[in-house]
Parts: structure tokens; C-alpha cells; sequence
């Protein structure tokens, strides 16, 4: 029983990992890798050999580290501002509520605008720069998904050799 529970539990986490590659307020990959890890309390550890767990766990912990650096660097190449960034950010947040899953895309680009604009930025400037955070929200966001899907794909994998 406990093992069925697990891997419900394991099943939720895959679900809202892929979620969270475009909700902003759910860590997409580290759910994905934590599902994986109850898969294997659940069903013993040698369904993964320690090499793709450890390969994975990097890839989870690249990809947190990634959310972090593309939209500042994204912001940097394109000459925003701090307020450019934190523009996007905010952006991202009310345009996934407000319309998702399109607004998370639409409200970081015009977050980061409005943003440079309160900065004293002139229209040309703070279009840049707005494009440049939302390229790198973007980039993140991709990256996220593809490492969370692979993720999901071994969880399957194993979850139907398993059963």
C-alpha cells in the first residue's frame, strides 16, 4: 500500500514539474528529479543506476542554476536595467494569471518595457531591452521543459517496466 502512494505521490510530482516549466511559482525540474527519487523508495534503487541519477540531479541542479543566469544575461546583452528585469519578472507573473500559459511569454516582454520606461529609458531603448529579458525568460523556460520532459520520459520508462 505504502508503495502505491509513493508512486501516485512520484506521479503528482512529475505532473507538476512539467507545470512548473511554465508557472513560475513551481520549480519545474527539482519536482520532476523528486518524483523520480520516490519512484525509486517506492520500487528499490536499482531501477536507475547511480550514474543517470547523479547525470540527472546535475541536469536539475543546471537548470535552477540557468533560471537564474539567461534572464540576467539576456537582460545584460540587451543593455536593460534592474528595473527592466524585475519589470519581466513581475510581468511574468501577472500575465500567467491573468492569461495563461500565453501571458507568462507576453507579460515578461511588457514587463521589462514598462520597467525600462520607469527607468527613464526612451521607447527604443527599453523595446531592446525588454526583448533581451524576455529572450532570456524564454530560453529558461525552454531549457526547463526539455530537462523536465526528459525526466518525465525515464519516470515512464521505468514506471511501465515496473508495473
Amino acid at each position: 500500500m505504502l508503495t502505491l502512494i509513493l508512486i501516485i505521490i512520484a506521479s503528482l510530482f512529475q505532473v507538476a514539474g512539467l507545470a512548473g516549466c511554465v508557472l513560475p511559482w513551481l520549480a519545474g525540474p527539482p519536482l520532476n528529479f523528486l518524483g523520480l527519487i520516490l519512484l525509486c523508495l517506492a520500487k528499490g534503487w536499482h531501477i536507475f543506476s547511480p550514474s543517470s541519477l547523479i547525470i540527472l540531479g546535475g541536469l536539475t541542479l543546471f537548470t535552477v542554476i540557468m533560471d537564474y543566469v539567461l534572464p540576467i544575461a539576456g537582460a545584460k546583452k540587451f543593455g536593460s536595467s534592474k528595473r527592466g528585469f524585475w519589470g519581466a519578472f513581475l510581468g511574468m507573473i501577472l500575465g500567467v494569471l491573468f492569461f495563461p500559459p500565453f501571458g507568462l511569454i507576453i507579460g515578461a516582454f511588457i514587463g521589462a518595457i514598462l520597467g525600462e520606461l520607469s527607468a527613464g529609458k526612451q521607447n527604443q531603448q527599453a523595446l531592446k531591452a525588454g526583448w533581451g529579458v524576455f529572450l532570456g525568460f524564454f530560453l529558461s523556460m525552454i531549457f526547463r521543459l526539455l530537462v523536465s520532459g526528459m525526466i518525465t520520459f525515464f519516470f515512464i520508462r521505468a514506471l511501465i517496466k515496473i508495473l
